[in-house]
């Protein structure tokens, strides 16, 4: 897997002369980021990119780490076979025209190619990026920042969307890997090595089908870090789109969603909630949520969103008074503190919740900005019961004031509150 994400020296079969095509662009992309040994192959051409071309992967000199694959798909197998030769232990083939569009013969031929001398990444795949040795070997228009989740996609497409993400939310990662077809490598190779890799800390991935089922439940249930998967082919139209595009049967989701709970992956819906989540994946202790707000009709609809997240929204100690609250609050969870409430009736409930922590597992504040409030102070206040509370906090920060002391204490906040209340993995076990 070393040789694969982070190779010393690559070879790409297929560089094109056309801006317009697939291997012009990914053999862009190498030239920009990668610092070791750079091969290209095409008999037609002698330089490209200012880069030496051979006519074959045989015709280069020295050893090669890892061989990419740009050429048409009746094609590949010649290739690969060139490749295996050559002693290159390590392919992406980012060719398409494969199981996807039913040409299984070629497939086949290629693993009987490899078998025992080589993995393969792919086909039909958009290839990888390791963004802390700044090698990105895909075709995208950008390259995702440099952070500590890991990506794993069966579609490409998603991953170039991801890379736009990354810059336009200053969201980092660690790896992308385009899964393709998955005639060789899959899932549970890569959870295999991210689990090791003191560079990850969570692993998200989009998913169409698993070529093992059994292997990978037993993979993830050992993994250290937590795994968040976004599964598509829930519906009809989903599962006959999985098969057109990377040749993958979706099968029930249903068994999928049941045998992600028995090895701990948490299944996600959006692309924006796997992040978050992964970004603060904050495992909760049993699943009793108090909420605190100065925003009536907000508390009411996260009411609504936590108990659909898995919450219990509990209610109050009879004996918990609060005497210090105007009269108008709710006297219920929700705990609607009114909407003049300032930095120091927060700070008071904060208080009063830290001495009688036992009945809740979490908590999610809200705050909306009024003119009598100062905003600052508040988010002070926070940080404070977090520290104290030392129990899973959530902010619904409803303002556009500055929030960089709730992120430099890893305290998740965001304006919609359903999105604060999916960071938190609830636990029915109390």
């Amino acid at each position: 897997m070393k040789g694969l994400l982070n190779p010393k020296s690559i070879a790409i079969i297929g560089v094109s002369r056309e801006p317009t095509k697939i291997g012009h662009a990914l053999a862009s992309n190498v030239k920009r980021t990668f610092k070791g040994k750079l091969y290209f192959i095409n008999p037609f051409a002698n330089k490209i990119l200012g880069i030496k071309c051979h006519k074959s992967i045989v015709d280069v000199p020295g050893k090669v780490d890892l061989g990419i694959i740009v050429i048409p798909a009746s094609k590949v197998p010649a290739a690969v076979k060139d490749c295996v030769d050559k002693g290159i232990k390590n392919l992406i083939i980012i060719s398409a025209g494969f199981g996807e569009a039913g040409n299984n013969k070629d497939e086949e031929e290629i693993l009987k190619i490899i078998k025992g001398k080589a993995r393969a990444l792919g086909p039909n795949c958009f290839g990888i990026v390791n963004t802390h040795d700044n090698i990105d070997t895909t075709f995208a228009l950008v390259s995702p920042l440099k952070g500590n989740v890991a990506f794993v996609s069966q579609g490409g497409g998603v991953l170039a969307t991801v890379a736009f993400y990354s810059i336009m939310y200053n969201f980092g990662f660690s790896y992308f890997v385009s899964l393709g077809n998955m005639l060789d490598l899959d899932f549970v190779d890569f959870i295999e090595f991210f689990d090791k890799d003191p560079r990850t800390t969570a692993i998200v991935m989009y998913m169409e089908r698993l070529n093992d089922g059994r292997r990978f439940m037993e993979v993830a249930k050992k993994c250290k870090k937590p795994i968040f998967v976004i599964k598509a082919g829930r519906t009809d139209a989903g599962k006959r789109a999985t098969l057109s595009h990377t040749g993958s049967m979706a099968g029930s989701f249903e068994v999928y969603e049941a045998a992600f709970k028995q090895c701990g992956v948490t299944l996600v819906e959006t692309i924006s909630e796997a992040f978050d989540k992964a970004k603060y994946h904050q495992e909760v202790k049993g699943n009793r949520i108090v909420i605190i707000s100065n925003a009536g009709a907000q508390a009411t609809l996260s009411a609504d969103y936590s108990t659909k997240a898995g919450f219990e929204v509990v209610k109050l100690p009879e004996d918990m008074k609060l005497e210090k609250l105007p009269s108008e609050w709710s006297h219920n969870n929700p705990m609607d503190i009114v909407g003049d409430a300032d930095a120091e009736r927060y700070g008071y409930v904060f208080e009063e919740l830290c001495k009688r922590n036992d009945f809740f597992d979490c908590a999610l504040v809200i705050v909306g900005q009024q003119k009598t409030i100062d905003i600052q102070e508040t988010a002070r206040k926070i940080v404070k019961f977090k520290k104290k509370l030392k129990k899973p906090i959530v902010v619904c920060w409803m303002t556009n004031a500055d929030n960089s002391l709730l992120e430099k204490e890893r305290i998740p906040s965001f304006f919609d509150p359903s999105r604060a209340i999916k960071t938190l993995v609830p636990n029915s076990k109390k």
